[in-house]
């Protein structure tokens, strides 16, 4: 956990479940407590990237749709008005403790186009310098692929990619199960917990589970993948259990937490 305890660059993902409710309206108590610990963290010296889920499951709530959006228009504007609702919770805590937040909508061009990659790369560097807050989302009110689940697949891999551009020590993705098990928990009482993956092999695809949530469109599957990328690019990646923020200062105390993918490069 040596890694984690110096990172100085980190890149935390946090997903739809984990802001929301089954209602669909923001987690409020959630979204303060990520907050303080991310502008605690921040106090104490590390550059903190955030990438957040949830504009869909915020502007359904903001709607009052009771169901969510099944077709591609729809989501689109969800997404629209979801982001703006995201962000001014995001603003709003964020500037209680001092801090200033700055958003930056990707899509997957933006990363394969080199262009473009490098204009990113200039924009989050200009927002460390200046003590900013980056706070990343997939633009789904324009990335169709996306909501089709074609571009990054969720914002696991978005993490992951961000993480590699702005060459972060480690990546977080905090999720609604405490970390990659033998098999899911929620089926099998006897499922445990694994601690450390030192490579992504045949049996940890084998484990990986599907979607843990209805409000969440990635799952276990789509962690493992944001792990090769992560850990393909020399960036420790761990999973943990987001309902809990409070494991962060855990994990970058050094405490085994969750579960650990290892560096490959």
């Amino acid at each position: 956990m040596e890694t984690f305890r110096d990172a100085r660059r980190i890149v935390v993902k946090v997903g739809t479940s984990t802001l929301t409710y089954d209602t669909g309206l923001i987690n409020i108590r959630r979204l303060e407590q990520l907050v303080e610990v991310l502008s605690d963290l921040k106090n104490s010296g590390k550059e903190i990237v955030l990438v957040t889920s949830g504009a869909i499951g915020v502007g359904k709530g903001k709607l009052r749709l009771r169901e969510r959006p099944s077709t591609i228009p729809e989501r689109q504007a969800t997404a629209a008005v979801g982001q703006c609702e995201l962000m001014y919770l995001y603003d709003q805590s964020f500037t209680h403790y001092n801090h200033i937040v700055g958003q930056m909508l990707l899509t997957r061009d933006v990363t394969e186009n080199p262009i473009l990659r490098r204009n990113a790369v200039n924009t989050f560097e200009q927002l460390f310098e200046m003590g900013v807050i980056p706070i990343v989302n997939e633009n789904d009110s324009v990335a169709t692929d996306e909501l089709e689940g074609e571009n990054f697949g969720d914002n696991d891999t978005l993490s992951a990619v961000v993480a590699t551009l702005v060459q972060a020590d480690a990546l977080v993705l905090l999720s609604d199960i405490d970390g990659l098990y033998t098999s899911d928990p929620r089926k099998d009482p006897q499922a445990r917990l694994i601690p450390v993956v030192e490579a992504i092999d045949d049996y940890v695809h084998s484990i990986a589970s599907g979607v843990g949530s209805n409000r969440g469109t990635g799952g276990m599957v789509t962690k493992i993948h944001a792990a090769q990328i992560a850990t393909a690019a020399g960036i420790d990646m761990a999973i943990i259990n987001g309902e809990k923020p409070e494991l962060l200062y855990d994990l970058f105390g050094g405490v085994s937490v969750g579960t650990v993918f290892k560096a490959q490069a």
